[in-house]
């Protein structure tokens, strides 16, 4: 119930056109349970007293009754895909919004797949079920109700008789409906399944390709499109035994009101016209128990999807604003201060990413982390615009705890360059403007020359005018390397993070975007997370982590002589030539 009332909750903007659509429903199911009456007027009436002023009357009246109750069938049906459709547009919006809200934790639970499927299949199974539900869905009821209860106005003696195979009937319905909701959870999981591996490969289709993977990822993929035919195939195959088990039901009753209303109409308690009519009402009654079964896995469909997106929509961000978080002051340059910081990731509480991390950068400075895979330098850059939370001691800029600030105003002061370049379908200006859209040509330029990247843009077809194909493919890892500098350089931050931005580069061009980042960033607080040595060598001060902990800290000359770790990190690279 909670589901639907959330589901109620996206209707309710559109609530005039919901009762609109569901009082053109009503007006249809009281036009069509009109048509049998009027039957039964033209046999006993007309008919059986040769009276064919009756019958053709009647007949003109059944033919403008069927007239008007196409026009408003016209009118519930467009009026209920507008609902639909709205609803679904709302759903995506609030789905999307919810993700972009999420914190990196968030979205280490949820997969690109998973997400993929509560925007597109998911959201559409809610608009079915919305739409069908203002059209067949209601109407099926509400004519069933209406027949009953003209049955029993036709007939009270046939219509008792009825009540039990009714009774039987509603219940296989609801056993029905009941059992087909998880299972087509379990559907929706299996197409999460078989969505992750297909955004896994065609993201990773050149990967596949250079290992000569085709045939195993083939193998993975066939094995979840299987799995989810599979499944498919056992809940149609389910479905499927509803509709002849109902059908048994509808000619039973066919059997004992022809039997029963026979012998009422011999000893004269009936009219064939009654017997008719209450024939039809029978038939007005049944079949919509029919149509609801073949509905039934539109509702349970959605309603199934209708908790996956609440599952989204109800998680909250695992970094989350104080009621009275202020904004960051705007200046040049910030002081950031790691203080007695310990991390784990969300679940992981046993595994400490960090353990006591005590750091000050001063403004203007520029800090390394160094280390070795897996040792926490990206975790530790992470913690500053708060992506994640910490699970012990504080970070702060300018002395203000990260946790008292809104976390939109960190993210004003500061630009990264992430470990993978992410980059927009666009044009290459665009991609350099994507943090700062009202930067000037010459900004971007700007930008670009500082980031080695000037001199390969104007060698592109069409200069910064050039389209970025999806992922960049068109453009060679170090190439997007430098965009993705450039565009966090020409935001003009306060505290800048390089996130082993220039794996992809030759050592002679990040010595050169170095010495620009120094000169065009000058009071810009710096942190460069390195892999390769040459990196830091210029860095105010260099941090060496491992396995979470601050081992060594120092200028690299200091580093050499004082920090062994360091120095067989610089012999390994650079063959222990001279340490100065």
């Amino acid at each position: 119930m909670s589901d639907i009332r959330r589901l109620l909750g996206f209707v309710k903007p559109y609530r005039k056109l919901a009762l609109f659509s569901l009082v053109m429903l009503v007006a249809m199911v009281g036009l069509d349970l009109a048509i049998p009456r009027l039957v039964e007027q033209i046999i006993d009436k007309g008919v059986k007293e040769k009276n064919m002023t009756v019958v053709i009357r009647t007949s003109i009246l059944m033919l403008g009754i069927s007239v008007l109750s196409m026009v408003v069938a016209v009118l519930n049906s467009t009026s209920s895909v507008r609902v639909g459709e709205s609803v679904a547009r709302d759903l995506r919006e609030a789905i999307f919004v919810r993700i972009q809200g999420f914190s990196y934790g968030n979205l280490d639970k949820f997969s690109t797949g998973k997400l993929m499927v509560r925007l597109t299949s998911d959201a559409s199974a809610v608009q079915r079920l919305t739409q069908v539900s203002l059209r067949i869905g209601t109407r099926a009821p509400l004519s069933m109700i209406g027949s009953i209860v003209l049955m029993f106005v036709t007939s009270p003696t046939l219509a008792m008789t009825m009540v039990p195979i009714l009774l039987v009937t509603a219940a296989l319905i609801v056993f029905f409906s009941i059992r087909m909701e998880p299972q087509f959870r379990t559907v929706q999981q299996k197409l999460d399944r078989l969505n992750t591996v297909l955004q896994e490969n065609i993201s990773g289709s050149r990967l596949v390709k250079s290992f000569v993977r085709a045939d195993h990822e083939a193998s993975r993929f066939g094995e979840a499109n299987e799995d989810l035919t599979g499944r498919t195939v056992r809940v149609m195959q389910f479905m499927s035994s509803m509709t002849p088990a109902l059908t048994v039901f509808i000619n039973i009753g066919m059997v004992v009101v022809i039997w029963l209303g026979g012998i009422q109409a011999v000893n004269g308690r009936l009219s064939l016209g009654q017997i008719v009519a209450f024939t039809n009402y029978l038939l007005a009654t049944m079949n919509p128990l029919i149509m609801m079964t073949q509905l039934s896995n539109t509702w349970a469909n959605g309603l199934a999807s209708a908790k996956r997106i609440n599952e989204v929509l109800d998680t909250q961000s695992e970094v989350t604003e104080a009621a009275d978080a202020m904004s960051l002051p705007d200046h040049k340059a910030s002081a950031v201060s790691f203080n007695g910081v310990d991390f784990h990731y969300s679940g992981d509480s046993d595994m400490a990413v960090l353990e006591g991390i005590c750091l000050r950068a001063e403004p203007g400075q520029t800090i390394a982390i160094l280390g070795a895979t897996g040792s926490g330098k990206t975790s530790l850059v992470n913690l500053i615009p708060r992506f994640y939370e910490t699970s012990g001691g504080a970070v702060a800029i300018d002395g203000l705890d990260v946790r008292s600030l809104r976390q939109d105003s960190i993210l004003e002061h500061i630009s990264i360059v992430p470990q993978e370049t992410v980059l927009f379908s666009g044009t290459v200006s665009d991609n350099i403007r994507y943090g700062r859209p009202g930067a000037s040509d010459g900004e971007v330029v700007a930008a670009a020359k500082a980031a080695e990247a000037h001199e390969f843009i104007l060698s592109l077809p069409s200069g910064y005018d050039t389209h970025i194909e999806e992922r960049g493919t068109n453009l060679s890892g170090g190439q997007k390397q430098r965009i993705a500098i450039a565009r966090a350089i020409v935001t003009k931050p306060a505290i800048l993070i390089l996130d082993d931005s220039t794996s992809a580069v030759d050592v002679e061009t990040e010595t050169r975007i170095q010495a620009s980042l120094a000169a065009l960033m000058g009071g810009c607080t710096c942190f460069v997370v390195a892999q390769r040595i040459s990196t830091v060598l210029n860095a105010d001060r260099i941090v060496v982590l491992d396995e979470g902990r601050i081992v060594a800290e120092g200028k690299h000359a200091e580093l050499l002589d004082s920090s062994p770790i360091y120095r067989e990190i610089y012999d390994s690279q650079l063959g222990g030539g001279i340490h100065e």
